[in-house]
């Protein structure tokens, strides 16, 4: 019998059982990607990662990712969760952990920077791997059928609903008001026959749906049952792909930007996650995703 350890964190949260959670294998080395996808869909959170040594030496440590049902290329919560979890064990993989990380991903190679309160590790930064890339637009009606709205809630004068990724893609679309976000349910039916529509996309369609409170504090909501996933209280890469949007739409060519998005509210975990943007000559530079976390459990799997 092998024993694998693992830590887990609520990430974007400051207080335990808030925020989003996650659990970190602390080494998957020997572990098949049949046995990951086992034991991410055993812990059941929206991801899981798995630590195996890097491929290359001058990087921290390659991260896989996994839902209860498949391996994702990127998300922004098993990073920043992942990242507080190495930088508070000092060293990985016979390498002393500095306060700049670098991780092999499906996605490409993402850099993690460690936040602090003293000495203290308290959370941390990462940069998306991919630059925005906007997709297919999706109808009024149809995205309300999906998100059991009706059209009057969805607002498309800033933009359409719409693919969006910097690393992960969803189906991102502006609401009304917090009533219309609160009401908002998946219709899984509409999702599949938005999957079958858009099937180019190659995406099993997870709605990011928000509201702006005012200025830069934004409300949303993830839902991605076609993923095992009915409800996520908090998306980095869904966030980081929102801020990348909204900046792209700002008329300034260039310039900073600043997102507080909150999500988790209505499930009773309250995330904060915050987004800086810079946009230079016309395009979205770079897109970086902030939040803190605490330790919830520590603890062995037997396979």
């Amino acid at each position: 019998m092998r024993e694998c350890p693992f830590v887990t964190v609520d990430v974007f949260t400051e207080h335990r059982f808030r925020g989003n959670p996650l659990a970190v294998i602390l080494d998957g080395s020997e572990l098949t990607t049949e046995e990951m996808q086992r034991i991410a869909t055993e812990f059941g959170y929206s991801e899981t990662t798995f630590l195996l040594p890097p491929e290359e030496i001058d990087n921290t440590a390659q991260v896989r990712i996994f839902t209860p049902t498949t391996e994702v290329p990127f998300a922004g919560h098993p990073n920043v969760g992942t990242a507080f979890v190495v930088g508070r064990m000092g060293r990985i993989f016979g390498q002393s952990v500095g306060e700049a990380l670098r991780f092999e991903e499906k996605a490409g190679l993402v850099t993690v920077t460690l936040r602090r309160l003293g000495d203290a590790v308290r959370g941390a930064t990462i940069r998306a791997p991919q630059p925005l890339s906007v997709g297919a637009q999706v109808p009024v009606p149809l995205l309300a059928r999906a998100a059991d709205l009706s059209p009057h809630d969805i607002v498309a004068d800033r933009h359409a609903p719409s693919f969006a990724s910097v690393g992960l893609k969803f189906v991102v679309a502006e609401l009304s008001d917090l009533d219309a976000l609160g009401r908002a349910k998946p219709n899984v039916e509409t999702l599949e026959e938005m999957c079958a529509t858009f099937a180019a996309e190659e995406s099993d369609c997870p709605l990011f749906l928000y509201t702006r409170l005012d200025g830069e504090h934004i409300r949303a909501r993830m839902f991605a049952p076609l993923d095992n996933v009915p409800e996520d209280p908090a998306t980095g890469s869904a966030s980081a792909a929102l801020g990348a949007l909204l900046t792209s739409l700002e008329l300034a060519d260039h310039g900073h930007f600043r997102f507080l998005i909150e999500q988790g509210v209505e499930m009773g975990r309250t995330s904060h996650i915050h987004v800086a943007t810079e946009k230079r000559g016309g395009h979205v530079h770079t897109v970086d995703i902030s939040g803190d976390c605490v330790e919830v459990m520590r603890g062995t799997i037997s396979i």
